[in-house]
């Protein structure tokens, strides 16, 4: 991986920061539930996949874009709170990036998953942590939002994660034969 600010990193966080805005504006990376939570969420998906793609600096970016957007089109009292909006949301792309980094020697589609997943939980955890210490939720209710949002919510981030990541990895390196075969 490139070290320090590439064009391709500036272009990754670009993208799938646009991608995290979309979804949070448009409501489609909030899919409601008859949970406390109100929502589960995909939005946290663009940030896994800059963590992994573009490194821990990408994803920490990605992440500040998602929760930034997050407090800005919050709903509910507990997201207009920066630190339970913007703040745990800053570590979902550095923890999958690690996450990828430490497995991707073993079997890069393991590490994928496992960053995908690891990932997402970090988004549940860290979210009903700072609601917990905020007040908004008691620790009985985040706990039961972690278990029927948060596993769902993982389930979801491996799978389109693999996918994205999978195929953003295989047209990268067809795309580096072609261009030894041309050149």
């Amino acid at each position: 991986m490139e070290k320090g600010i590439t064009v391709r990193k500036i272009v990754i966080a670009g993208v799938l920061g646009a991608i995290a805005i979309l979804l949070g504006v448009t409501r489609l990376g909030s899919i409601p539930v008859p949970t406390a939570a109100g929502n589960a969420t995909i939005m946290h998906i663009p940030t896994v996949i800059g963590g992994i793609m573009g490194g821990w600096g990408v994803g920490l970016v990605i992440g500040l874009i998602f929760g930034v957007s997050s407090f800005l089109n919050a709903t509910i009292p507990l997201f207009k709170d920066p630190l339970v909006a913007i703040l745990p949301r800053l570590f979902i792309g550095i923890t999958a990036y690690l996450t990828y980094v430490g497995l991707k020697n073993v079997n890069q589609y393991l590490a994928i998953g496992a960053a995908g997943f690891i990932g997402s939980i970090t988004n549940t955890i860290l979210v009903l942590f700072m609601a917990v210490v905020r007040g908004y939720f008691a620790p009985g209710v985040a706990l039961t939002v972690a278990i029927a949002n948060g596993i769902p919510e993982a389930i979801v981030s491996v799978i389109i994660t693999l996918a994205v990541v999978a195929a953003w990895m295989k047209l990268g390196s067809s795309g580096k034969k072609k261009s030894k075969i041309s050149g």
